[in-house]
């Protein structure tokens, strides 16, 4: 209470006004009544000036607030002088800061919101204007049998297109909200290259590419094995869709007492410098994309990377290939 600077004034005024009453009750002869009866009355416009100063100062506080509710986040209240009331008003503004930041965050998420639900909506509206047009077309009693398997074939690869589309963006939003449970179990990095090729052996196959993998024994960390499979599946397709015939996937890895590093590189096409900063964001699509890619692939592996206390960084030149380092720490960093 006496680090209180409001209360100090208060009680030193209170202080002067008793001992001044005292000294003129000893050293003069004016009736004891009188001296009384001012001292009184100077005590009571003493805290009467008091109550009125605190409330005017909560007064100014009330209207702040009520700014701060319309909005008004640029407001600045600090006061540096000690007491209750400054106080408070340093704790108002920090709040105000904090619904400042989280004003701009909100406005932020709104507009990813929006731009993301235009992508969607832009990813969607390619095949599924492509699968009306075939429907009208198979609607015609004269089509061709060969024409009619021919569009019921394409029809079937649009749906499975949608259905990954769908399903990757659920997966992304569940990562995105938290709500995905990572298990923490050990994971042979051997066991989990094994596991992510397998989806691309075909496409390797079919582009004669040569995967090169420098094993080692007993390379560990702690993580989700299947989640993290998939996200070097989306890397690993990303190396196969860039690297041309007869190229070569050279993966690696190793740990240390930091952290386990897996590298997955190729001697493709590169990525050009402009795009480096932007492969991991949802639906960006660099110069050197597939046509049918939808750019979320990379984003995903992203996510699930950096969700079990990892980071995923590349490096890559144009006509030279591209190579991702994925890190999983031991430790919080």
């Amino acid at each position: 209470m006496w680090r209180n600077i409001e209360i100090c004034m208060l009680f030193l005024i209170v202080s002067i006004i008793s001992i001044a009453a005292v000294m003129l009750n000893v050293m003069t002869s004016i009736h004891p009544l009188y001296i009384l009866l001012a001292t009184i009355g100077m005590l009571t416009s003493a805290f009467f000036a008091f109550t009125w100063w605190r409330y005017r100062n909560i007064e100014k506080l009330s209207a702040y607030l009520r700014k701060i509710s319309a909005g008004h986040y640029t407001l600045d209240i600090r006061d540096n002088r000690e007491g209750e009331l400054s106080i408070l008003k340093n704790e108002i503004y920090k709040v105000t800061l904090m619904l400042s930041e989280q004003g701009h965050l909100l406005k932020k998420d709104k507009i990813h919101l929006v731009n993301a639900i235009s992508d969607i909506s832009h990813q969607l509206k390619t095949p599924l204007t492509s699968m009306t047009v075939m429907a009208d077309l198979l609607s015609d009693d004269h089509l061709p049998t060969p024409k009619r398997k021919e569009f019921v074939q394409n029809l079937q690869v649009q749906l499975e297109r949608i259905e990954w589309l769908v399903s990757s963006l659920l997966k992304l939003s569940k990562i995105d909200a938290g709500s995905v449970p990572f298990k923490k179990e050990p994971i042979n990095v051997q066991e989990l290259i094994e596991k992510a090729l397998e989806p691309v052996l075909v496409p390797i196959d079919i582009k004669m590419q040569t995967v090169q993998i420098e094993k080692k024994d007993d390379v560990t960390f702690i993580g989700d094995f299947n989640w993290t499979a998939e996200a070097l599946i989306n890397m690993l397709k990303n190396c196969v869709e860039h690297t041309p015939i007869g190229g070569t996937i050279a993966i690696s890895y190793s740990e240390n007492a930091l952290f386990t590093e897996i590298k997955i590189a190729d001697n493709g096409i590169g990525i050009p410098s402009e795009d480096l900063p932007h492969i991991f964001k949802r639906f960006y699509k660099g110069k050197t994309a597939d046509k049918d890619s939808v750019g979320i692939g990379l984003a995903m592996a992203h996510s699930i990377v950096t969700s079990q206390n990892g980071t995923v960084d590349v490096q890559s030149q144009p006509g030279e290939g591209t190579a991702f380092h994925i890190k999983f720490y031991k430790q919080i960093i």
